[in-house]
């Protein structure tokens, strides 16, 4: 009886809304339904939480076959950890939080490990710089020609790095620099002081408006002076 009421308790907490039991730092138990923000990070409530261990395509990221036949590696991606973890409860276990204070954290759905399974099926690449957890699996499916192993794979670092150093924008009617610094979100217009040495990362935050009124909306102001 006790252990039916047990498990009754914890699907009512799980249905009301996420079931976390980390502390401030990002360490500890977050469990829930998750929404795929792009193939390395999940929101459980308004918990963001970025799967440790792997590296995902960025979602505007193309990959090539190894027949030159380009495709949206990165939108793929996305859509398989979206179909992954739709209607089900995922479980993270937080280890801590990144630079941009999202919990790193290891997650499973149904008992199969999520960085694992990406991996695996040449979905994402095992992040290196900060883990070797996924480095077999990465191994295996790079020797089976597996999902993008099975043409040229640029690495999402070189993407994003590639992506930073560039001035242009996506489009060329969308040229207004929305930064994130520590004066806040401001916007440079073509032409102003700040306007060629100010890079847009994305993943931080940061984007083009297309005109002053659109930045103005979404939050950003103008530099001073």
């Amino acid at each position: 009886m006790v252990k039916k009421w047990l498990m009754t308790a914890l699907f009512v907490l799980i249905a009301a809304g996420p079931l976390v039991a980390a502390n401030m730092a990002g360490e500890g138990v977050i469990l829930g339904k998750a929404r795929v923000v792009d193939g390395d990070t999940l929101r459980i409530g308004a918990i963001p939480i970025r799967l440790q261990g792997i590296d995902a395509p960025e979602i505007k990221q193309t990959c090539r076959t190894e027949h030159g036949v380009e495709w949206a590696c990165g939108r793929v991606v996305t859509q398989v950890l979206t179909k992954m973890v739709k209607g089900r409860t995922v479980s993270c276990i937080g280890t801590g939080l990144d630079k941009y204070g999202r919990t790193l954290a290891k997650c499973s759905v149904d008992g199969q490990d999520i960085g694992a399974y990406l991996v695996e099926n040449g979905l994402a690449l095992a992040y290196r710089k900060y883990s070797s957890d996924y480095v077999s699996a990465e191994i295996r499916a790079a020797h089976s020609d597996t999902g993008f192993w099975s043409g040229a794979v640029q690495t999402p670092a070189a993407f994003r790095v590639a992506a930073q150093q560039s001035t242009k924008p996506p489009n060329a009617a969308c040229a207004i620099k929305g930064n994130i610094s520590k004066g806040g979100r401001i916007y440079h217009v073509p032409g102003s002081k700040w306007y060629n040495k100010t890079k847009i990362d994305p993943r931080a935050g940061e984007r083009w408006f297309c005109s002053v009124s659109d930045a103005q909306k979404a939050g950003w102001r103008a530099p001073h002076g």
